[in-house]
């Protein structure tokens, strides 16, 4: 489950895709109080164990490598490959080549060392975030003291990408009906989960059983003593942070700063993910509604309630009758496309006019474009009808990290209750997309679990009170695992904060990146 957007490239958390995919401004002022209770405490389970402190021998090689620095494409940025073992077990059995960039601090003041980022995903570009908005978006004080450096994870983007399908198989793909109506359409679900599978299995054999979470972490171990610096400084966002956690518990002493943004429980297992998911969104959809009815261009309805019966009543439309779009290669817009252009418009709500006149013109002209071009941002579909590895990396991530949340089409149908309580307009195609890693070719590695990370330095862990993506109920229970956690919380909507217009939020975690200083445990940024 995993999913997000704008201006940074956020992306799909578990539920695939928005749907089908995998398993992702307000000025704020600042106050201090409301410390995590009890009832956030995470569940019992087993707890991720720190590596030995010593380099092995074997991996020493990778370790002391020199990264061969070259001009890249991007004005300002230099871009390098690192080497990391294909296999950690056997790491003289080959390797993988991983692609690396960085800007270098601008100064003034003194550098403080290399400061990773990652924009989340799984399967989203860090080398493109860092290029595109990181390292030239920060604040200028950071990007003076800091090399702002990022690296595309293994099977993302540079970094020997995870392929799966072609260009018009993932445009079939994405028009799969995940709200069936009968044992046909649900055959065609499963067919095309099975299809998804196959075409990353016959394409990325070797890769897809190395793209876990865990060895992910490892590279950026590598990465870490190869820049030069004794402790990691790091911000994730939304995948990034499990990502950052991850590193977090296997190297508690190499910890550095860390910022957790839009936070992940790695305690739940795949089901309960996709469930508290879908309930975030449907927060997020609320927000919306309430935002939606004091707008002129509200078409969906004078009252929230309205808002959400009209977009069930629209979808329902569009599964029986898809409408037409302009587009190049002849798609018409279906329920499923629809949804994942409403779901894309959660993750920010600087989207929601964009929202409103695709759903004004779907509604009151039949013209499907609007949403079409709100579902291909985000499934990183390019005009030429070519898609980035986004949705490839996500699923090939999730379904190694974790066992799949459901195993039959059966299991399935006993659970969209939950997800329609969950969320009543979403909840029966995020039900259905949960059944994605079910084929999966590879067997899951991980399973899930706490990240205490003791002995670690202060983690600052943040979470939006209505994120979508991240619900901000896994942000208090990372917090609560974590042994160093200090948690930061914004009131708002949208999907992170950081960087997203909360001076409050800004203040606090630049304060903490430039001086060490982490908030006060607790502290609350709150829309002015």
């Amino acid at each position: 489950m995993h999913t997000w957007r704008t201006p940074r490239p956020n992306r799909p958390l578990r539920t695939g895709g928005a749907l089908l995919a995998a398993a992702a401004l307000l000025v704020s002022a600042c106050s201090s109080g409301g410390s995590r209770t009890a009832d956030t405490a995470a569940e019992a389970g087993p707890v991720l164990g720190a590596l030995p402190r010593s380099t092995p021998s074997a991996l020493a090689p990778y370790h002391e490598q020199k990264l061969s620095w070259r001009s890249c494409e991007v004005p300002g940025f230099q871009c390098a490959t690192l080497k990391a073992p294909l296999d950690y077990a056997e790491p003289s059995e080959g390797h993988v080549k991983l692609a690396v960039s960085r800007k270098k601090a601008t100064g003034p003041g003194e550098r403080l060392g290399s400061l990773l980022v990652n924009p989340g995903g799984p399967g989203g570009s860090a080398v493109g975030y860092v290029q595109r908005y990181a390292g030239i978006g920060y604040p200028a004080k950071v990007r003076a003291r800091y090399d702002m450096v990022a690296v595309d994870p293994r099977g993302v983007a540079g970094s020997e990408p995870v392929e799966c399908l072609t260009g018009r198989q993932m445009d079939a793909y994405t028009r799969t009906d995940l709200t069936p109506d009968d044992t046909g359409e649900t055959a065609a679900v499963v067919a095309a989960y099975k299809r998804f599978a196959e075409g990353c299995g016959a394409r990325s054999p070797k890769l897809l059983r190395h793209v876990s979470t865990v060895e992910a972490a490892r590279d950026m171990d590598i990465l870490r003593a190869v820049l030069g610096d004794e402790k990691l400084t790091y911000v994730g966002a939304s995948y990034g942070t499990f990502l950052g956690a991850t590193y977090a518990g296997l190297f508690p002493e190499r910890v550095g700063r860390l910022v957790l943004d839009g936070a992940m429980d790695p305690s739940l297992p795949a089901a309960r993910l996709n469930q508290e998911q879908t309930a975030g969104f449907e927060t997020a959809f609320q927000s919306f509604a309430k935002d939606c009815v004091r707008r002129k261009d509200c078409v969906l309805g004078r009252k929230p309630a309205q808002v959400g019966e009209n977009l069930s009543a629209l979808f329902a439309r569009l599964d029986a009758r898809p409408i037409p779009t302009g587009d190049a290669d002849g798609r018409q817009l279906g329920e499923s496309l629809a949804t994942t252009g409403v779901i894309a418009a959660m993750y920010d709500e600087g989207s929601w006019p964009q929202l409103r006149q695709a759903l004004t013109e779907a509604v009151e002209e039949d013209d499907g474009a609007g949403l079409l071009a709100l579902s291909d941002r985000y499934f990183e579909r390019d005009p030429d009808g070519t898609y980035s590895n986004l949705m490839y990396a996500n699923a090939a991530v999730n379904c190694l990290d974790l066992p799949a949340a459901y195993s039959t089409p059966e299991e399935v149908e006993r659970a969209v209750p939950e997800f329609e309580k969950a969320s009543p307009v979403f909840g029966r195609a995020l039900a259905w997309a949960s059944l994605n890693c079910a084929y999966w070719p590879v067997r899951p590695t991980g399973v899930p679990h706490r990240i205490e990370a003791k002995g670690a330095a202060p983690i600052v862990v943040v979470g939006t009170t209505r994120d979508p993506a991240t619900p901000y109920r896994w942000a208090r229970a990372l917090a609560s695992q974590l042994a160093s956690a200090h948690l930061l919380t914004y009131d708002g909507d949208g999907h992170t904060a950081y960087g997203r217009g909360s001076t409050c939020v800004d203040s606090t975690v630049n304060t903490y990146l430039l001086r060490g200083t982490p908030p006060t445990d607790g502290k609350r940024c709150s829309a002015s």
